[in-house]
């Protein structure tokens, strides 16, 4: 692609997100969503291929969907109360239907069916930024809808998301598909948590981009897109893969990795708020999603492909790729544990 059009895109990607984080009116906020929606088009379509195609037409009927629902439910709100502001959302039917129509903008289940097969249609690096970036702009509109919906379908929202991406991604081969299921049931521990500490979903939503990145950009790094290529991963980058095993168990939650630290912070304050049953649920959903994580790293470090190679090491092959974002994301998403004394007394209001 062209990088004076690959700039205006990025740039248009930026100022959308700014723009709906910016806006206290209904309007604004869907503009600034449109425009990220139309910027990562093209970038969605540069392969040129028929699965990149048929995922951009997917991504687009979603969202077009997700902001012709926004648009009516701030309609309603304003027919019924009157109020354009994102914060003056008063009425629970435009309140549910503003939530749901950003559940469907990003992921959370039941809205969830577009994620995987969009995902698996793109190359990695784009698949990266329809993981983390676009993200974003949505999930500042729910942490600002969340204390007008209603409990009961915002905890609804977030076991069934945690229990989809924990049960969907079982069995699945391929790799995108993989972190799609993944960041449906981040998706959902941080919805379990919005309406009693939306501090802690913002932490979550940091670490989980932090640990996504690198586990997209370590994929992109040694060129795997499925389990079986996971195999012969070693030979190209010894060392990224052994560090991409631990990207993949800081994933699934385990201690003493970055992401123990929201999941833990998280069961804390639902235990606070006499939700011992949701937190308890919650806990055993993320063993369904440590269980495929460990696939993966079974794959990378205990197995060895049949193929070999008469050629020399692969890596030993100089690269003129850049591994600074790989490497500060793969060290974010494996030391950050400690600091969790710190985060805490930040977070605390």
């Amino acid at each position: 692609m062209n990088p004076f059009v690959l700039a205006v895109l990025l740039s248009s990607l930026g100022l959308g997100t700014a723009l709906t984080f910016a806006s206290s009116h209904w309007l604004l906020a869907w503009m600034g969503l449109e425009i990220n929606t139309l910027a990562i088009i093209p970038l969605m379509t540069q392969q040129h291929h028929p699965r990149a195609v048929e995922a951009t037409t997917k991504y687009f009927l979603t969202q077009a969907t997700a902001a012709a629902m926004i648009l009516f439910a701030s309609t309603t709100n304003a027919w019924l109360t009157g109020e354009w502001g994102i914060q003056q959302l008063s009425h629970p039917v435009a309140a549910a239907t503003a939530l749901m129509a950003l559940a469907l903008k990003v992921g959370l289940a039941p809205v969830h069916f577009w994620l995987p097969e969009v995902i698996q249609g793109l190359d990695l690096p784009t698949g990266l930024l329809l993981s983390t970036w676009q993200k974003l702009a949505p999930f500042a509109l729910i942490v600002q809808v969340a204390p007008f919906a209603d409990s009961a379908l915002l905890t609804a929202l977030g076991i069934l998301s945690t229990l989809v991406g924990g049960w969907g991604g079982l069995n699945q081969t391929q790799l995108r598909k993989v972190l799609a299921y993944s960041s449906i049931a981040h998706l959902g521990w941080m919805v379990l948590v919005l309406q009693f500490a939306p501090s802690l979903t913002l932490l979550a939503l940091l670490t989980y981009i932090l640990m996504t990145a690198s586990a997209f950009l370590t994929f992109n790094a040694t060129r795997s897109t499925s389990i079986s290529m996971l195999a012969t991963a070693w030979a190209k980058a010894p060392a990224l893969v052994g560090l991409a095993s631990l990207v993949l168990l800081s994933l699934g939650g385990l201690p003493p990795l970055t992401g123990f630290m929201p999941k833990w912070l998280i069961l804390q304050e639902l235990t606070k708020q006499g939700l011992p049953l949701t937190a308890t649920i919650a806990a055993l959903t993320a063993l369904l999603s440590l269980y495929f994580y460990l696939r993966l790293c079974y794959a990378m470090s205990l197995t060895t492909s049949p193929n070999t190679s008469p050629t020399a090491a692969p890596w030993r092959i100089i690269t003129t790729q850049s591994h600074l974002p790989l490497a500060a994301a793969t060290t974010c998403a494996l030391t950050l544990l400690p600091l969790t004394p710190a985060v805490s007394a930040l977070l605390t209001p």
